[in-house]
């Protein structure tokens, strides 16, 4: 599994004009399932990211996890974090999981953030959906459970 973790201040997504998930300090995740990831390696990244230690701490440095700083995290499917550049100019997503399993493992890695003690809001799978987000620092962290 993939994701891209951003310490943010504030962020939201909307489908269609209307606001379906919005969080204030926290995490924006986006996370993309790969072919043959499994729902122990979603719950394994969920609890890694939970306890990432990446806010400050009183001396400025990168210290507290989303949990020790009361925060939340917005969990955004996104299948192109699967893409594959190596030939041409077109991105490829071969790699992707099927869509049946990629909103089974996307649900079951939001599931387990928020078994964290997490607040979690979400998108919808596979929508088109509009992001925004105030990148905090900026952070921004790129995790894959096979590297």
């Amino acid at each position: 599994m993939r994701a891209l973790i951003q310490r943010v201040s504030a962020a939201r997504v909307e489908i269609a004009g209307a606001t379906v998930g919005e969080i204030g300090p926290g995490l924006m995740i986006l996370v993309c399932a790969m072919q043959g990831d499994t729902e122990a390696q979603a719950e394994k990244l969920a609890a890694k990211i939970a306890r990432l230690r990446i806010f400050r701490d009183d001396d400025g440095r990168m210290n507290r996890s989303v949990l020790d700083i009361s925060g939340s995290a917005l969990v955004v499917s996104q299948f192109t974090l699967a893409a594959d550049t190596s030939r041409g100019n077109r991105p490829g997503f071969s790699a992707a999981a099927a869509p049946e399993d990629g909103k089974r493992l996307y649900e079951v890695f939001a599931g387990r953030i928020q078994a964290q003690g997490v607040p979690v809001a979400t998108g919808r799978f596979g929508a088109d959906m509009a992001v925004t987000l105030t990148n905090d620092g900026p952070v921004t962290i790129m995790m894959d459970t096979d590297s």
